[in-house]
């Protein structure tokens, strides 16, 4: 096989592939062979079609096959003998010679390869990454205890509807009357809100349920219909209110103390509380001293990308799932993430990290803790985090989720250990401002 190659610019490669008789002749002799071992037709035993018949079925598909894999074949090799790290993969040129797909003749092909550039910096305590570290106030210690209290609060009866609070009304229209049914006045709608506000028990209103409670699904719920039943329904009810549910936060006791972390005295409560607030700080810190390490480190490798090509080829590898203007609009998210990608993997093979199924367990079980915290659900038993862990790994986005994610974790902890923190003292109001 011949290859011209024409070099574009450093990245860039045009190559063009004649194809003689002899690069595909025995490949396409065996695609036929194989095709007449295989075929079923009427009149003949199974391996007994005579091959001028096989030949005039199935020869030009026999030959576009055989094509295709020299070409295939011929490119990896190229690719190899030149050590070139392939962007993506080889992309058919968009213009191409016209062929006659006639056994013994020659064939001509154009196709563009792209190459990534490599990746190679050094770092050292000279490299600065700034950390913050976050003030903890007064104010945000204030704000978690009342924040902690209402979790672990109660609803209880109260006099007038707040805001926040929920009541239990009966409808009635003409015969029809639902009874017992909750609502929260923050799902009332905005415009019709104040007219709950301040209602007692024994109060009654005349409501129109369509523009008090917008979501058909809600409104389905409370009046205890289908929802395809809404639009035959006249939206005036009368509403009778029975009682009204104010939500109050736990009381500042020993048992209260007890439920939350276990601790017995207010002082042990407010230290708790400090030490979450700190360690949720750090969390916060460290996200985003991630976000700033990866941002320093793409732009020390200062990488460039043969942009032109990649775009295309994700248009082609995509099948049509996306049009230029879609891939146009998400791209420079997409090229941070590509550039970082590479980054990474130089980092991980230059600081030989190691990402192992241990890792991936401990994360996945990370996660799986902070969704049953979320539920109010903190003290889970080892076993059911283990299995609900497992559950998360054996979903393929989920679990090459968390692999990408434990990657960047190790990549960022290698590299904290070589380059010099900054630490910066800066108060949550203003590390919530950054970018």
């Amino acid at each position: 096989m011949k290859i011209e190659q024409n070099r574009i610019d450093d990245l860039n490669l045009e190559l063009t592939l004649s194809v003689a008789k002899e690069d595909y002749a025995d490949s396409r002799k065996k695609k036929l062979n194989g095709y007449r071992k295989n075929a079923e037709i009427k009149g003949f035993r199974k391996g007994m079609v005579p091959m001028s018949l096989v030949e005039k079925m199935y020869g030009q598909q026999a030959l576009v096959d055989a094509v295709n894999d020299a070409i295939s074949e011929g490119l990896n090799n190229f690719i190899q003998e030149n050590n070139i790290r392939v962007l993506g993969e080889p992309l058919p040129a968009e213009e191409q010679a016209s062929h006659e797909w006639v056994d013994g003749n020659e064939f001509t092909f154009k196709f563009d390869i792209a190459s990534n550039p490599e990746v190679s910096f050094e770092l050292s305590k000279d490299d600065e990454i700034t950390y913050y570290t976050i003030t903890v106030t007064e104010e945000a210690k204030k704000e978690m205890k009342e924040n902690l209290l209402r979790q672990y609060g109660s609803l209880e009866e109260g006099e007038a509807a707040k805001e926040e609070d929920f009541i239990i009304v009966d409808f009635e229209q003409g015969e029809t009357k639902v009874e017992g049914t909750y609502v929260a006045l923050r799902n009332v709608a905005e415009a019709a809100r104040q007219s709950f506000v301040g209602v007692k028990p024994g109060d009654v209103l005349d409501v129109n349920v369509n523009e008090a409670f917008e979501n058909e699904t809600d409104r389905a719920s409370m009046l205890k219909v289908n929802k395809d039943e809404l639009a035959n329904l006249d939206p005036m009810f009368k509403m009778t209110v029975k009682n009204v549910k104010t939500f109050v936060s736990a009381p500042l006791t020993e048992e209260t103390f007890e439920k939350i972390f276990g601790v017995k005295t207010e002082a042990e409560f407010d230290a708790k509380v400090e030490e979450r607030i700190r360690a949720e700080y750090t969390q916060e810190a460290d996200f985003r001293f991630s976000k700033d390490a990866k941002a320093y480190l793409v732009e020390k490798a200062n990488l460039t990308l043969a942009e032109k090509f990649l775009k295309r080829w994700v248009y082609v590898v995509n099948d049509g799932k996306f049009t230029m203007e879609d891939i146009e609009k998400e791209w420079d998210l997409f090229i941070a993430d590509y550039k970082w990608q590479m980054v990474r993997d130089y980092i991980m093979r230059k600081y030989e990290v190691v990402v192992n199924d241990e890792d991936i367990l401990a994360s996945a079980k990370g996660f799986a803790a902070y969704q049953f915290a979320m539920y109010g659900m903190n003290n889970v038993p080892e076993e059911q985090l283990e299995a609900f862990a497992k559950n998360i790994l054996s979903q393929e986005e989920q679990s090459r989720r968390i692999y990408d994610q434990v990657e960047n974790e190790k990549t960022v902890a290698a590299v904290r250990e070589v380059v010099t923190l900054k630490k910066k003292k800066i108060s949550v109001e203003k590390f919530r401002e950054l970018n």
